[in-house]
């Protein structure tokens, strides 16, 4: 059962522009899996929390990166080193870890999740990561220290190679031999990474992106179409996520 905490911001960054990474006390025995997130408590105003995905933990710390999209994270974006944070966690399922070498695949703010899963992997690990453009362009540093190989695309071309993550995904896999791709990114990069995978028979696990209201199953507000053991299911992202297989969702 996840449990609620109040932690101290120890850092907070700007790490791109309205990007931010925030680093906060958290107790070592309670740490989440990689691809589980965490609920925010967002100001006295708004009701809904605000589920962020882990990006990394270290000794008794957490850091999470978010992208300020509405009132709930323009407020967390204006919070400084001090203060306490009201949170719930950790919430939903993660990713599962295979033994073996892994690729790695993340696409805009869908990239900090996957940090936490590359600094878990018990093989070597590849990572894709797809920007927007070079001024998007978060965490390269950090999977450099994680990764085996990293490999940066931009849509515009302005750094790394240039088109999405589909090309050098697929080079990967024609060339080597890996256990399993995790991905996290919007849903047409993840189905089409379902796609690639499949045609190259290695298991794919997703995580996905949507609105989430609770957070715990109850709302239903991120229900997903998915099909398990042949039948069709309405998933809650927030607790059956935010990972699946990626053969069970219904892109």
């Amino acid at each position: 059962m996840p449990d609620r905490y109040f932690c101290q911001i120890i850092e907070h960054e700007e790490i791109a522009s309205s990007i931010f990474a925030v680093t906060i006390g958290w107790k070592s025995e309670d740490m989440p899996r990689p691809g589980q997130f965490i609920h925010i408590k967002c100001g006295d105003g708004l009701l809904l929390r605000r589920p962020i995905s882990v990006c990394s933990v270290g000794n008794n710390t957490l850091k999470f990166v978010f992208e300020v999209k509405g009132d709930g994270t323009r407020w967390l974006s204006e919070r400084c080193a001090g203060t306490a944070l009201d949170i719930i966690a950790a919430l939903g399922n993660g990713f599962s870890l295979p033994d073996g070498d892994i690729i790695i695949v993340g696409g805009g703010i869908g990239v900090p999740p996957m940090l936490f899963a590359a600094q878990a992997a018990k093989g070597s690990v590849a990572a894709i990561l797809g920007f927007r453009n070079a001024e998007r362009v978060i965490l390269e540093h950090e999977f450099n220290e994680a990764c085996d190989t990293v490999t940066v695309t931009t849509d515009d071309g302005s750094y790394g190679n240039s088109g999405p993550v589909i090309k050098p995904l697929e080079t990967l896999l024609k060339n080597g031999k890996y256990s399993a791709v995790l991905a996290c990114g919007s849903r047409a990069m993840l189905s089409v990474v379902t796609k690639v995978c499949a045609d190259h028979g290695v298991a794919c696990q997703v995580s996905m992106e949507e609105r989430m209201g609770c957070g715990v199953g109850a709302c239903l507000v991120c229900a997903c179409a998915t099909k398990i053991d042949g039948n069709d299911h309405m998933s809650r992202v927030c607790k059956d996520g935010p990972v699946f297989n990626a053969e069970e969702v219904v892109w």
